[in-house]
């Protein structure tokens, strides 16, 4: 029946959503390094389900630049450069100028003090910022991540086009996976990493955009030479 098929459908999205998610995040938390190799067989037995929502969610993972497809073998964590690195830091850097011009073409999307809705959504990213700021300071880099994403997807969403904030998240995730892979070669990360968001949501707050971009200019900086700075040992 109809009605039959399209639950079928939407479970079996729902599944493959669930199982991209896992993964990703078991390659955030460095529990998957990369190069680690898999198959859809070992990834169906691991997680208890068929393997068709597995093959689809590696193969969205594998376009989102996570993972790469072994021919007839299976597939392997994507591993990242330095420079790839350099790359993803650049890009992202570009996608958030984009939504800096916009807002000085546009001042209309910067939240009005009589718009309740608009700023109980900056309400809700500043919670989010100060959470990841809190985890930062004690070096959490877990946590971290898990805020930090979450963070800057709303604040594409609230302050940019929706497009581009969904293209930030996709690098913002790939620069993780970058950098993890360094960070956790450290044992104590407090007083490490980047903690400035609570510093950008008030200046976009206060519709300064000269402080925001000073903002991201250096935290990307900042992000650049740790990195560089543990590939060198």
């Amino acid at each position: 029946m109809p009605g039959s098929s399209g639950n079928g459908a939407v479970t079996r999205s729902t599944l493959r959503q669930q199982i991209a998610d896992a993964l990703r995040d078991e390659v955030l938390a460095g529990r998957l390094q990369p190069g680690q190799e898999f198959t859809v067989k070992e990834i169906a037995e691991q997680y208890g389900v068929s393997a068709t929502p597995v093959r689809e969610a590696l193969v969205d993972l594998s376009a989102q630049g996570l993972l790469d497809a072994d021919q007839h073998r299976g597939f392997h964590v994507h591993e990242y450069s330095v420079a790839d690195y350099r790359g993803i830091v650049e890009a992202r850097s570009l996608v958030t100028d984009g939504m800096f011009h916009a807002l000085e073409a546009d001042t209309g999307r910067l939240p009005a003090p009589d718009d309740t809705r608009a700023n109980a959504a900056l309400a809700g990213v500043r919670r989010r910022g100060e959470e990841a700021q809190r985890a930062s300071l004690a070096g959490d880099l877990t946590v971290l991540i898990g805020y930090d994403l979450r963070f800057w997807h709303e604040l594409g969403n609230l302050f940019g086009n929706p497009y581009l904030a969904d293209f930030l998240h996709r690098l913002r995730v790939q620069s993780w996976v970058c950098a993890t892979q360094y960070l956790r070669r450290l044992t104590d990360l407090r007083g490490t990493l980047w903690s400035g968001h609570t510093d950008l949501v008030e200046a976009l707050s206060r519709r300064d955009l000269p402080a925001a971009r000073e903002i991201v200019d250096a935290y990307n900086a900042h992000a650049l030479a740790l990195v560089e700075r543990l590939a060198n040992g």
